[in-house]
């Protein structure tokens, strides 16, 4: 990846991720407008970039990205939205950047889950819910949740986790060019 398709790719992200971070945590979803937005920079980025090959990077990298978290959805881990950005993400990262941003993603949103169920007290309930994941992963409800006796489930916001696993796999990709 060259250092300007990095610096570009960075100039997306980084408020692509404020922007995600701020709607996920405040009211637990990821507008379109922004994905779609994501989506089309990737595509146009990488094409201008590196021609056919770009595009054909750009795309493999949405369909992978894509369907490595619609996987996790349907085991009840994430919410589509979720699944739709981080096509969006891989799209604009190239096919290449796809693994390595969905283990920083799974480190992240490990460490909030952490943190979360630290938080509100709900270390059993959280780790019983995870065991049913486990034992029966397809019969997922959208997002891994752990109902409290008389609260809301709680829930992680992703897109914090998948944002900010981008900026850093693509800010490392600069600092390997």
């Amino acid at each position: 990846m060259s250092t300007n398709l990095v610096i570009v790719n960075e100039a997306v992200l980084i408020p692509l991720a404020v922007l995600i971070a701020y709607y996920d945590v405040r009211y637990r979803r990821i507008p379109n407008a922004f994905v779609l937005g994501a989506l089309v920079s990737g595509l146009v980025v990488n094409t201008i970039a590196n021609g056919l090959d770009g595009l054909v990077s750009s795309v493999a990298g949405g369909a992978l990205g894509f369907g490595l978290l619609l996987i996790m959805r349907f085991c009840g881990a994430l919410g589509a939205g979720d699944v739709k950005l981080f096509g969006a993400i891989g799209a604009l990262i190239g096919v290449h950047l796809v693994p390595t941003t969905l283990l920083l993603i799974v480190l992240i949103g490990g460490l909030l889950a952490i943190f979360s169920m630290l938080h509100h007290g709900t270390v059993r309930q959280t780790m019983l819910g995870v065991g049913r994941i486990f034992t029966n992963p397809f019969r997922g409800q959208g997002k891994a949740t752990v109902q409290l006796s008389t609260q809301q489930p709680q829930t992680v916001p992703y897109g914090v986790a998948i944002t900010l696993g981008s900026v850093i796999s693509v800010g490392s990709a600069l600092v390997n060019v």
